[in-house]
């Protein structure tokens, strides 16, 4: 079928447009709410004020991603009934609720404190306005929540069944807390996180390479290289037991992982693909690089599989994800970026402890400062590769086992999707562009170090002289 007639395909791509575009602000917006929490609250410990011109210099780069965040996600949304109607009718009592969830509790907690965080500093007390960045950054990871919550129940639907077309809830709890719902939560918070950590040592180093505060940004580096001891690891190990649940849960997306065509039988080793070509024409890889008995080791850390993987042949073609190769790919780049940040973060920090990122010597790590600033936009190529990954690799499915993609679909001709879908393709290029004007405004600028820091201490009482004593003058009758 010719693809500019076919409205699942454009529906398809549509969501996909608008979903990737959309992901690049909040990713960036829940991690640096966090970062934001850090170092005002070290402000409020040390009373330094270059922690205090941090939070007012950081903050201008969350607000404008918060902006083109709101603006994109509001459109992807009312998809759901545009675009998807038979599929929100279907699921609309427990999908719909959630996503209400994630705009009542969430994201109105997030925009409500938000006019205190970016304009209270000389307005509040400091304590009250931190207060108001940590409710910032809550809405923020709490919005991720409901999110991923939605999205794991799409990838493993729990707490009810389809009753004449429509899914009947009936255990509400247990379809929030379904099989995907924890992992994914948890993966994703630390991918956010680690995104923005390594947005933040990025664009700190740039400042560095370029002699630029040095000593200011070296400080902001070192908090990202810090916490990034603890994320950059348990990135990789939440990830891997994401994995594993694919494995149990989806083991036709775990094929298309593995572009693995053929089973491997339970109680065998077998071998793992570290590149591939594969065809699925021909439903085989035309190349490959094999690790000769990797496959256990990859999911299960032992040699022999202790459960038969499966591969895509044991499904009809029609049953199993297409394009294999865009999951297969998406995979290993997520994957191997979260591998080079771990790398990345160890050297950083046997440097750190040779006293190589000091003010006065951290101009003498260029490469290490172009790592940084490389590394910069790779957590969201990461993240976008593993969205590719979380919903190509459920397809054919919209609602995993339950509702098929081609059945969710609204009927409304192909030529009106086009349409949209190019309208959407050309306002989003043109939000990118001015994002990308207004963020390189913002760090050529750079910190404001002459902004006045406000004191934790009381405003002083207003001084008051004691009333004066007027006599009463009227008459006496008056007085009466």
């Amino acid at each position: 079928m010719d693809l500019l007639s076919n409205t699942v395909a454009l529906s398809r791509m549509q969501f996909a447009l608008t979903a990737i575009f959309h992901m690049l602000w909040p990713v960036l917006t829940t991690g640096m709410g966090i970062y934001l929490v850090i170092v005002e609250g070290m402000w409020l410990k040390t009373r330094n004020p270059d922690y205090y011109h941090h939070a007012r210099f950081w903050s201008k780069l969350y607000v404008l991603n918060f902006g083109i965040g709101v603006a994109s996600g509001i459109p992807m949304e009312f998809q759901f009934g545009t675009n998807w109607a038979p599929f929100s009718e279907a699921v609309g009592d427990f999908f719909g609720s959630i996503l209400g969830f994630e705009a009542s509790m969430a994201f109105m907690l997030e925009a409500g404190f938000l006019g205190i965080m970016l304009f209270g500093w000389e307005r509040v007390h400091p304590i009250v306005h931190y207060f108001a960045t940590i409710m910032v950054a809550f809405g923020a990871n709490l919005s991720t929540v409901w999110i991923l919550v939605a999205n794991s129940w799409l990838q493993t639907p729990a707490g009810g069944e389809m009753v004449n077309g429509k899914f009947i809830v009936s255990d509400y709890f247990q379809a929030i807390m379904n099989p995907f719902a924890l992992n994914s939560i948890l993966h994703m918070f630390f991918a956010t996180l680690e995104t923005s950590l390594f947005v933040i040592g990025g664009i700190s180093a740039w400042y560095i390479l370029n002699k630029r505060n040095q000593a200011f940004f070296s400080k902001s580096l070192k908090i990202a290289i810090a916490t990034a001891i603890a994320v950059a690891p348990l990135q990789i190990y939440i990830g891997h037991l994401s994995a594993e649940q694919v494995y149990r849960y989806q083991p036709t997306k775990l094929a298309a992982i593995e572009a693995k065509w053929e089973t491997s039988p339970a109680g065998e080793s077998a071998d793992w693909t570290l590149l591939a070509l594969p065809n699925e024409k021909a439903q085989k890889n035309d190349w490959e690089i094999k690790i000769p008995n990797g496959l256990g080791y990859v999911l299960e850390f032992k040699q022999k599989l202790s459960e038969p993987v499966l591969g895509l042949k044991e499904w009809k073609p029609e049953d199993r994800p297409k394009m294999v190769g865009l999951i297969y790919y998406s995979f290993r780049i997520m994957s191997g970026i979260g591998f080079f940040f771990v790398g990345l973060m160890l050297f950083s920090i046997i440097q750190w402890l040779r006293g190589k990122l000091s003010p006065e010597n951290i101009s003498s790590q260029p490469w290490l400062m172009r790592a940084w600033v490389l590394a910069a936009p790779l957590g969201y190529i990461a993240v976008e590769s593993g969205w590719i990954v979380r919903c190509v690799g459920r397809q054919p499915w919209v609602l995993y086992g339950q509702i098929r993609t081609a059945d969710g679909v609204s009927n409304i001709p192909a030529s009106n999707v086009l349409t949209s879908l190019i309208c959407f393709a050309v306002i989003y290029s043109f939000l990118f562009v001015c994002a990308l004007y207004f963020g390189s405004r913002i760090i050529r600028k750079g910190p404001n170090l002459t902004l006045p820091v406000p004191g934790l201490e009381n405003e002083p009482a207003i001084e008051t002289k004691p009333a004066e004593h007027i006599p009463d003058r009227r008459p006496v009758e008056a007085q009466q």
